[in-house]
């Protein structure tokens, strides 16, 4: 692949994005069930592809894009480092801690019934499937496009080269439940009086529909954090991202020639950014660096990403693994369907509906799904769930880094067992210390007050 090959792989991506953003702006139906304009890009990438092979002048390596943006993605959630929130009443410590349990069962749920499911059901009625495969849904759902790219690569590496295009599959479908699904929940949510800040679905702001900010409404991108007669503050803040995900690259290629040791590359950028974070802070460089500029960073690749993802798919693969694809992926919508209705309001208190329905975008997707449904229900985010999935991240990013950098290892040599078993233990923790804590609300009606309402 050329330097050209880039530009131009890179130059049809954008007008594909742009022609995604036009439909969001002026189509009710894409409005309506407010479908990513990188999404819709995707999708129409992928039709290109198929109904008019080689009509668009983009290479053969595609499919390679979407692991060398992660690394960038990881690297900015690295250099972004670690915050704790200090203080907080008994109530604040009971909101935050179940919401904590919560969203960690919501990602062990996936991690662990799923791959147990397609061992003991998926893998019996299709002996050709491998012990690897259910963590494909959960890395297509709780992970995204992203990290579905990354652990696919993984399991590429383990010979298992179909799993990025299963992976992305899973990934799209994933988007498509939340979204449509979201939109089901929060009709239902109005309906039945679960919603607290809303009770009309009609209510929807036109900058949510159309994607479009008006210029009273528009907030400041970033912070220049250099002159720009020096430095561009974005050049700036590109260099840092680069240079952790390079490094993260070199570091995963020293460690698998030196040990043979497959772990993956974007784990090394993370591991990176890190150190450079506690560099930074230590000498001070950290109060020149804006984490709103680095996501903005993060943030474009992902949409990136999300294009690559869907329009690199093999058709060919998803029609091989048609059927133990289907059966996976309704199991999965199912294990989230629960998530969100049984565990939902038995794990936060007040304003459980807008908490889980955050959760249930973010366990099918991104974290931007999560966040468009979100600001539907509770657009001023009264609820603490921004607040209080800061706090979480801080806990739930060290159990999603062993999962997609072991996970795939233990899975394809043998450990298969002790990974589900690790999982499912996580699970049972959780939902014990809420137990024993009495942050178990099932008995509540559903109906309950709002946080801040709520206590006794």
């Amino acid at each position: 692949m050329s330097v050209n090959d880039f530009l131009l792989d890179f130059a049809v991506a954008s007008v594909f994005i742009m022609i995604g953003q036009f439909l969001r702006a002026k189509v009710g139906f894409i409005q309506r069930f407010f479908i990513p304009a990188s999404m819709l890009a995707g999708f129409m990438g992928l039709a290109f592809r198929y109904v008019f092979p080689g009509f668009l002048p983009m290479s053969d390596s595609i499919g390679s894009y979407p692991g060398m943006l992660i690394m960038v993605i990881f690297a900015a959630v690295g250099i972004n480092g670690f915050t704790m929130n200090k203080g907080g009443s008994k109530g604040d410590v009971a909101r935050m801690s179940s919401y904590l349990s919560y969203k960690m069962v919501a990602q062990v749920i996936q991690y662990g019934l799923v791959p147990a499911f397609s061992i003991l059901v998926i893998s019996n009625l299709w002996p050709e499937i491998n012990y690897g495969f259910g963590l494909l849904l959960a890395a297509g759902f709780s992970g995204g496009h992203g990290t579905a790219a990354a652990v696919g690569s993984s399991f590429a590496n383990l010979g298992f080269p179909d799993a990025l295009d299963i992976g992305q599959t899973c990934a799209t479908v994933g988007i498509l439940a939340g979204v449509f699904g979201g939109m089901f929940f929060i009709k239902l949510g109005t309906k039945k009086g679960w919603t607290k800040y809303i009770k009309d679905f009609s209510y929807l702001s036109g900058e949510l529909k159309t994607g479009l900010i008006p210029p009273e409404n528009r907030p400041a991108l970033a912070k220049a954090t250099t002159s720009s007669v020096v430095l561009d503050p974005l050049a700036w803040h590109f260099a840092i991202l680069l240079t952790a995900a390079g490094a993260g690259r070199l570091l995963y290629k020293f460690f698998y020639d030196t040990f043979n040791f497959d772990g993956p590359s974007y784990l090394y950028s993370f591991l990176v950014a890190l150190v450079m974070f506690a560099v930074f802070k230590k000498t001070g460089v950290e109060q020149y660096i804006d984490p709103d500029l680095t996501n903005r960073i993060s943030g474009t690749c992902t949409d990136y990403l999300v294009f690559f993802g869907i329009a690199s798919i093999d058709l060919g693969i998803i029609v091989k693994y048609a059927m133990p694809l289907l059966v996976l992926l309704l199991f999965g919508i199912f294990i989230v369907v629960i998530t969100l209705l049984y565990f939902g309001p038995a794990m936060n208190k007040g304003s459980w509906f807008e908490r889980a329905l955050f959760v249930f975008g973010y366990s099918t997707g991104v974290f931007a799904i999560g966040f468009i449904l979100l600001r539907i229900v509770d657009p001023e985010n009264k609820s603490l769930t921004l607040n209080d999935t800061a706090f979480a991240c801080i806990f739930t990013t060290f159990s999603e880094l062993f999962t997609w950098s072991f996970g795939p290892m233990m899975l394809l040599n043998g450990q298969h067992w002790l990974f589900i078993g690790i999982q499912l233990a996580i699970m049972a923790v959780c939902i014990i210390v809420n137990l024993v804590m009495k942050w178990w609300w099932i008995k509540l009606p559903l109906t309950r007050p709002a946080v801040g309402e709520d206590e006794e």
